[in-house]
């Protein structure tokens, strides 16, 4: 005779592996239209390569360089880098092509800036922060060092990113090359970035304040970042916090910030602004009301094509 409880637990067990399956086909295929719109809004770009940069343990890490139009392109442009988001361990280099940097990708590229977007080292398995950090610079100097294939100038650049992308975009800039070496043949170059736009960012893995009401609030994010526990990496960790990196010889930077945001709340840019008036660094900080993360909410202020254009603004001060 069929025991009940038996049947009871296994009817439970089906109906959460069923529910299970569930999520993460919606979640798969709501990832995928994400990524399909934004591939599709990539064929709006006519003047555009994919390029690799580095080749990691097999892998081929490449990026998409977009170019102004021919009568806006000179033999050595200013140029942008952009770093992606994702939580450290997701996202892709088509990110650029989002609400919150597309104006902005536009806006450059009308007033003749080049701009790349890169994919790198998500922080899965062996791989950490520290990985993607590498490989961001890696991209830079691999820009320095093609630079006239490219059409680049070899001072004017800057780099931006939002989220994860926002907060390697700071280490990359901030951190010194000598704690973040990659490719050999790219060791004699060494990035110095014009400026730095970070869209609501993680600026400290050392400031506990930070942590709550956010994604990082258990702890259990550390790991992924770091490879272990917060406690068993504080070396690691004051290297990917961008507050410890900071100093009065640092790239102008621009922190945009939504005050509604729970995933990475503004405290992060609130507390880097606190930091950069005692170490004398030049930051300012565009708060976005009404905003969560990404600046999603109802009537935000200022609106998505004003920060766009606040944006673009600043980082053209720094590269002409």
């Amino acid at each position: 005779m069929c025991d009940i409880k038996t049947e009871n637990r296994n009817n439970r067990t089906l109906l959460l592996t069923s529910i299970l399956l569930l999520f993460l086909m919606s979640s798969t295929c709501f990832v995928y239209a994400q990524t399909s719109g934004e591939k599709e809004t990539l064929k709006t770009f006519a003047n555009r390569e994919t390029v690799s940069y580095k080749t990691v343990d097999g892998t081929e890490l490449d990026m998409i360089i977009f170019y102004p139009n021919a009568d806006k392109i000179k033999a050595r442009n200013p140029w942008m880098l952009h770093v992606h988001g994702g939580g450290w361990a997701g996202g892709s280099k088509y990110k650029v092509l989002r609400k919150a940097f597309l104006g902005t990708l536009n806006s450059l590229l009308e007033n003749g800036v080049v701009c790349a977007t890169i994919e790198y080292r998500k922080a899965r398995g062996n791989n950490t922060a520290y990985d993607a950090v590498v490989d961001s610079k890696d991209a830079a100097k691999f820009l320095l060092k093609n630079a006239k294939t490219y059409k680049l100038d070899v001072q004017n650049y800057g780099i931006w990113g939002g989220s994860a992308g926002g907060h390697l975009s700071l280490v990359t800039a901030l951190g010194d090359d000598s704690d973040f070496k990659g490719e050999t043949e790219l060791l004699d170059y060494s990035p110095k970035f014009k400026c730095v736009a970070a869209y609501f960012p993680f600026t400290s893995c050392l400031n506990p304040d930070l942590r709550p009401d956010s994604i990082f609030e258990d702890g259990k994010l550390f790991e992924r970042l770091l490879g272990a526990p917060l406690s068993k990496k504080l070396e690691l960790a004051g290297l990917l916090s961008p507050t410890e990196l900071l100093n009065k010889n640092s790239p102008p930077i621009l922190l945009l910030h939504g005050d509604k945001d729970t995933v990475l709340p503004i405290i992060n840019s609130t507390y880097m602004i606190e930091v950069a008036k005692e170490k004398n660094a030049d930051i300012e900080l565009l708060t976005i009301k009404n905003a969560g993360h990404s600046f999603s909410g109802k009537n935000i202020s200022p609106s998505m094509e004003e920060l766009n254009n606040y944006a673009t603004k600043f980082i053209l001060s720094h590269l002409k």
